[in-house]
């Protein structure tokens, strides 16, 4: 049964971090169009993409609010929480997505990198998750996903700071649903192996090859992969699912 928006407690809200950014761009879209009221954070240095990102959004008759927040802030996030909470509602569903990559080998990497991945990709879980979840555990209802990496599971050459972010995501999503469940609360990662966004795509033809031939479907994910699994864990059918670290790679990365 498709999800309408609407249930005993209205329609419901959702926000998304980093929603500019390739996979939260299709994220966002993918809420909105499920019938979610749906708004999304942007960096300030996003701001010049913001009117070209809701261009093809409103042509589809899709109103995503947009909340300027520097999520590895917790102050920045307290603030636009409560921009969120006047102007949408109560968040019932957030996605963290919101992240970036200083990639080095450890012996070369400056400890700026390491401290500037920690606080986007791993402070921020917090800063922002911090914000809502007293409010869900308080309805009884809540869904908290969070945008992990395959890297962070099996690591990678000269990712150890971004490596280290989305393996710690995970922790703290286990813990989080312990303390969720009771309250029909759930947490869950999604991680996707490489996925086409145009970061991803920028990449030189030979070296893209050389990644395909390493992925059993022998193709990247599209970001509309990645987002139904966002959709599939957001909905009421996925009640029963928490504490778990969703693989969306092609078979890339496979364990027990």
């Amino acid at each position: 049964m498709d999800y309408k928006g609407e249930n005993e407690m209205g329609q419901r809200v959702a926000l998304v971090t980093g929603g500019v950014g390739g996979i939260g761009t299709e994220i966002v879209h993918t809420l909105a169009k499920a019938g979610y009221k749906t708004g999304s954070t942007y960096a300030s240095f996003e701001a010049n993409k913001i009117d070209g990102w809701q261009k093809p959004l409103k042509a589809e008759g899709l109103d995503v609010q947009l909340f300027e927040a520097d999520v590895s802030d917790f102050a920045s996030c307290e603030k636009m929480a409560k921009a969120v909470e006047e102007k949408m509602g109560p968040v019932d569903i957030l996605v963290n997505c919101a992240g970036i990559t200083r990639d080095s080998t450890l012996k070369k990497m400056p400890v700026e990198n390491w401290n500037l991945v920690i606080q986007v990709n791993l402070n921020s879980v917090f800063n922002v998750t911090r914000q809502f979840f007293p409010g869900m555990l308080d309805r009884n209802w809540g869904r908290i996903i969070n945008i992990a990496s395959m890297n962070g599971q099996k690591g990678m050459f000269g990712q150890s700071n971004y490596a280290a972010t989305k393996g710690g995501m995970h922790g703290f999503t286990m813990s989080i649903a312990q303390e969720g469940a009771r309250n029909a609360v759930t947490a869950n990662c999604i991680s996707p192996g490489y996925t086409a966004t145009e970061m991803m795509l920028a990449i030189p033809e030979k070296v893209m090859e050389g990644i395909k031939k390493g992925i059993p479907m022998q193709r990247l994910a599209e970001p509309r992969e990645i987002a139904a699994a966002v959709k599939f864990l957001a909905s009421d059918d996925a009640a029963y699912i928490t504490g778990v670290n969703l693989d969306v790679n092609g078979g890339m990365w496979m364990h027990h």
